[in-house]
């Protein structure tokens, strides 16, 4: 008796995966790195829920020198053994950068669940040249950007900003003590 038919088929796993791109790839390997992720889940039985792309997005910090990625998000039903490998297929990619695999619901019925085709289809990731420039520009001009901190001198880095406004005991003068030593002798 195999491992495979032990498993329930009746109730599946809801899950979501995550995964993120390198930026500087073409269009074809992000082709071939999603259709290796779809494949791994129908090898293991599962129903494909939604496929979206998420398009070219900047990076919260920098993973393996790259700044930017491109996201795509797949859900998906599966049974016991599709994660883990879904995740192997993703790790063995050169051009993933980072995944994350969440389950979102348990026991669920595979025969209750109705898929639109459009959500199932996978779409080209379209790779445009100037891009990038247009939401520099944005961030630039929204001031959003480390460009106009990393531009200023050093000195002038808080120049266009007022300086506090003086309270009432630094503007009066203070009244002139004499200490012990300046008292005449008697």
């Amino acid at each position: 008796m195999t491992i495979e038919a032990t498993i329930d088929r009746s109730r599946a796993t809801d899950y979501e995966t995550i995964f993120i791109l390198r930026a500087d790839i073409d269009s074809d390997a992000s082709e071939k790195a999603i259709a290796r992720v779809l494949a791994a889940i129908e090898a293991g039985q599962g129903k494909l829920l939604k496929v979206e792309s998420w398009g070219k997005r900047r990076l919260a910090y920098a993973i393996g020198k790259q700044r930017k990625g491109f996201y795509v998000y797949v859900r998906y039903l599966g049974y016991r053994g599709v994660v883990a490998e879904v995740e192997r297929n993703l790790r063995m990619l050169d051009t993933v950068l980072r995944h994350l695999t969440v389950a979102l619901r348990k026991n669920v019925d595979p025969k209750a669940l109705t898929v639109d085709p459009e959500d199932v289809k996978v779409r080209r990731i379209e790779i445009v040249e100037g891009d990038e420039d247009k939401e520099e520009n944005i961030e630039s001009s929204l001031g959003l950007s480390d460009d106009r901190i990393n531009q200023a001198p050093r000195g002038d880095r808080y120049a266009d900003v007022p300086a506090p406004e003086p309270t009432a005991a630094e503007i009066e003068p203070k009244a002139e003590t004499k200490s012990d030593g300046d008292k005449p002798a008697q």
